[in-house]
């Protein structure tokens, strides 16, 4: 049943029970020691009463009268040597010797505790014997009070059980209330948040008028909906710049079919066949870019495992098609950890955007900067403003310039090479040169491989 209950009644609760068993273990500890207290008070009530006895039969012993009561003492006898009662307080005469104790040390008194039947209304008690010389023998002087029950007195556990209870009560009302306060901004920001839709990530959690754990989680939540609406609205315009490039192959497709058809005898279906080959190809270069970022972002794991970085590109540059020049300046064993497929990719991606660029020639350099694998791709092209260089890894980004001659491009081939970079622990940027772009990856060395 706890599991369902609130915060704030849970808490209550704890502290109830923690107040009352606090209350508890100081009603313990305070009722020993008022137990200890009141015994040695007692006691002392007792020895008190039984030197005062003592005074007397010294002073007129044998012929003794009835013991009147002292110092609150009611029950005292006095025994000859034999064991015989010679006299006794008003609710002990004609009663038999309660105990046969006797003082044996130098002191002539002994404490002790004894149980009987023979006075009414009490069991126990504290016993204490006095030893007296009368007439060259030895009397005893015995006076008695009530052992301390172990709960002291009635009205006193009845003053501890609603002290207790009151205190738990005052405990659990105050924690219920300084909850309820404390978690008023928390219902506060549910609220808020319950209001906020997909549709409406513009609004925020209001912040708390102290700065204490609320208000952390305050301004954690409207980090979180910072993000989430970035999230949302890169999502959109990814969605809808998918949706653009993904109709214009699909509308030019559509109107090359609807010519041909239009007029099937004077159509030129092989020139129409290899237009919608292009168109296709196109739609496949995007799809295929897509499911590429979609697993990319979903955080799909690839290989690890030890790559030469430029026994890579040297292979991937053998088998790429003669298009532009290639100046290659690979050095030899800088290895790196990762997925030879998805560096691949990545090194192709950059090629391939070079070359859309480059006016006649394109740069490949492999090298190494202390503990990190250098790669770098750069074009003899118009380059890209410094104002410029985050955008274009945004995707589905070209830049205005570049539109006409960049038909061939996808808009995704950068940001899968930059999220490809970033799976494996490195960066991609665009760095100052002399003429045209320069893309400069970082990667990690792998541990133990220093060029």
């Amino acid at each position: 049943m706890l599991t369902t209950w609130s915060v704030r009644r849970r808490l209550t609760l704890l502290a109830g029970l923690t107040a009352m068993a606090g209350c508890l273990v100081a009603v313990v500890v305070i009722t020993l020691l008022a137990h200890l207290v009141l015994t040695d008070y007692r006691l002392e009530q007792a020895a008190a009463a039984g030197r005062r006895t003592t005074f007397n039969v010294e002073s007129y012993a044998p012929s003794l009268s009835p013991v009147v009561p002292t110092e609150e003492v009611e029950l005292i006898q006095v025994t000859d040597q034999r064991g015989r009662i010679r006299q006794a307080s008003a609710r002990l005469l004609n009663k038999p010797p309660l105990t046969r104790v006797t003082p044996t040390g130098d002191d002539g008194r002994v404490d002790t505790v004894i149980c009987t039947d023979q006075v009414p209304g009490e069991h126990c008690l504290i016993t204490v014997a006095h030893r007296v010389r009368v007439e060259g023998a030895y009397w005893t002087v015995y006076s008695y009070v009530p052992v301390v029950p172990w709960y002291v007195h009635p009205l006193y556990i009845l003053g501890a059980a609603l002290t207790v209870l009151l205190l738990t009560a005052l405990a659990a009302g105050g924690a219920s209330m300084t909850v309820r306060r404390a978690l008023a901004p928390v219902r506060t920001i549910k609220e808020e948040l319950a209001e906020i839709t997909a549709t409406d990530l513009g609004r925020r959690v209001p912040p708390s008028r102290h700065r204490d754990e609320i208000s952390d989680l305050a301004d954690t939540i409207n980090q979180t909906l910072d993000g989430l609406e970035a999230a949302v609205e890169q999502q959109r315009r990814f969605a809808s710049d998918a949706s653009h490039d993904l109709r214009s192959p699909i509308t030019a497709m559509r109107t090359q079919v609807e010519e041909a058809r239009l007029h099937p005898e004077e159509a030129n279906w092989d020139h129409t066949s290899k237009a919608l080959l292009g168109s296709i190809d196109r739609l496949q270069a995007i799809v295929g870019d897509l499911l590429t970022l979609s697993r990319l972002d979903s955080g799909a794991p690839g290989a690890k495992e030890p790559v030469d970085l430029g026994e890579l590109v040297g292979e991937e540059l053998d088998r790429r098609p003669r298009g532009k020049e290639i100046v290659r300046d690979l050095r030899p064993g800088v290895v790196v950890t990762g997925d030879r497929i998805r560096l691949a990719r990545l090194l192709t991606n950059l090629l391939d955007n070079a070359e859309r660029h480059a006016e006649s020639r394109v740069t490949v350099a492999v090298g190494q900067r202390g503990e990190q694998a250098l790669l770098e791709v750069q074009d003899d092209g118009a380059g890209i403003a410094p104002d410029q260089r985050e955008i274009v890894f945004h995707r589905f980004t070209r830049l205005d310039a570049s539109r006409n001659r960049d038909a061939g491009g996808t808009g995704l081939g950068l940001p899968i090479a930059r999220e490809i970079a970033q799976a494996h622990g490195g960066t991609l940027t665009i760095e100052d040169s002399s003429s045209g772009a320069r893309f400069v990856l970082h990667l990690p060395l792998r541990n133990g491989y220093h060029g």
